[in-house]
Parts: C-alpha cells; structure tokens; sequence
C-alpha cells in the first residue's frame, strides 16, 4: 500500500520560505525513497541472527559491547547498538542539532532511529548545555570543536536507547550475552591467574593501582573471578577507547605504606 508523506507531516508546521519548501520536498523524497528499498529489499532474519552471533563472538566488539561509569550507570554501549543497527539493517539513526544559542549556551539536539521496514520510529529531543564538569567545577564551552564534541557525547546514551527502542527485544538480549560469554572465555583461555597479572599491569601503563581496582571489584585480586577479569577490560576500554577519565571509572585510593611495606612512612628528607 502505497503512503504518501507531505512536508508538514514531517516537520509539524506549514512550510515557509521557497528555500525552505525545496529542503522539505528533498527530505520527503528522500524519506519514501528510504520506505520504497526497504519494502523492495526486507531483512533476512536468519542471516541477521547468525550475522549477529559471528560480530559478538569476536573479542574487537565484545570489549566495546558494555560501559560501566560512576554517576553514568552501565549496561551495553552505543557501540554494540551501532553494530546491532547495521547487522539488522533498513535502519535510520543518528543525532540532529535543532538550535544552537551561544549567548545562552546551551544546543537543542535530538535523536532518533528508525526502522524504515516496520515504520517503528523513537525520538528524543532535549537541551545540552555548553558546559563540562571538571575537578575545579563546572567549566563553561566556548570553542566550537568542543560545543560540537560535547553535544555528540552528550547524546550517544539517547541514541542508543532509541536503536534499542526499534531493535527487537530478543536479538538485544542474545547479543549481550554472546559478548558477555566472549569475554569470559578469553579469560578462561588465558587461564586466570596469567589473565589477573596482565590486567594490572595493563592498568598500571594507565596509572591506576591494583588496590584502587580491588575496590572496583569489591574484593581482593586473589579472589576474582573470570567475570570480574571481563567487568574489568571493560572499565579499560572506557580508559582507552572511549576517552573517559580515570577519576569517573576508578574512586581514588590512599594507600598506607606501612600496609604495604610494614613500616611507618619516612619524612622526605
């Protein structure tokens, strides 16, 4: 059944300048050529499936499948989501910026995806202030490069709930479980204590202790577990990959040193 789509079905209003009325009649086309391939050419559900089970059983997007940051929450990335998005496909996402006002500083932006075979669509749209929070305080935005780079990161949690939102419950829930298991078994392969040594030094490069992630865990180095080694290399793509400082992944530690070395500390001379 054919739909037709007009320009104010999309924008919510009339249309207005004859520039603006061109840009309106572009984007429709665009959007009902998008509908017409995607009806022409649906998803293969098995191939997704098993297209999906093959990207998760390899370590380079099971490492970046989860994050986990104080005050952010955890669970799984945007990264997995762009990935799920590609693999089941005839699927639109991405970030909008409606309003930018520098003398307010602050950017309307909005996110969204959309599943152009099923027409199941989610949006989000909020206000993202020209401002990142550093240990002197909150520290006003004012380079262009940077608004633009704190508006995208800003944003990256609200576009992966809306490709989660399109995405089927079911192809989410095998997906993180298949990394989840991934990241175990390299692990295991390892043999945990060979995996227990790598991962503090690895993290020792970065300047974070091992007493600073046995706090992490909850319990010391002796005792961990190959989940907690998996939990851990996921803290350490947050470090490397995503940019994301040590003090909002790892709470800073005082360590004695007479619990270390079993005497009281020295002045420095």
């Amino acid at each position: 059944m054919s739909q037709t789509i007009t320009p104010a079905a999309l924008t919510g209003h009339a249309t207005g300048s004859e520039a603006t009325a061109v840009e309106q009649t572009r984007a429709v086309a665009e959007v009902q050529a998008a509908i017409t391939v995607a009806r022409a050419c649906p998803r293969d559900l098995e191939r997704a499936r098993a297209e999906m089970q093959r990207a998760c059983a390899e370590r380079a997007l099971a490492d970046r499948a989860f994050y986990s940051v104080q005050g952010r929450g955890q669970g799984p990335s945007v990264h997995l989501a762009r990935e799920l998005a590609r693999i089941w496909g005839n699927i639109d996402y991405g970030v909008r910026e409606l309003r930018r006002d520098d003398v307010e500083g602050v950017s309307e932006v909005q996110a969204y995806a959309w599943d152009q075979e099923t027409n199941a669509r989610t949006i989000r749209s909020f206000i993202v202030p020209h401002a990142c929070t550093t240990r002197k305080g909150r520290q006003r935005l004012t380079d262009l490069g940077d608004i633009y780079l704190n508006n995208q990161n800003q944003v990256a949690k609200a576009v992966r709930e809306c490709i989660f939102a399109v995405l089927p419950t079911w192809l989410v829930q095998e997906a993180q479980d298949l990394c989840h298991a991934t990241l175990r078994g390299e692990v295991v392969a390892d043999g945990l204590d060979k995996a227990v040594e790598r991962s503090l030094a690895a993290f020792a490069r970065l300047g974070v202790t091992a007493a600073m992630l046995e706090q992490r865990v909850g319990r010391p180095r002796t005792a961990w577990t190959a989940d907690d080694v998996a939990r851990l290399r996921t803290d350490y793509t947050t470090l490397t990959r995503d940019g994301v400082p040590i003090d909002e992944v790892f709470e800073t530690t005082t360590v004695d040193a007479t619990a270390l070395t079993g005497r009281p500390n020295q002045a420095t001379p």
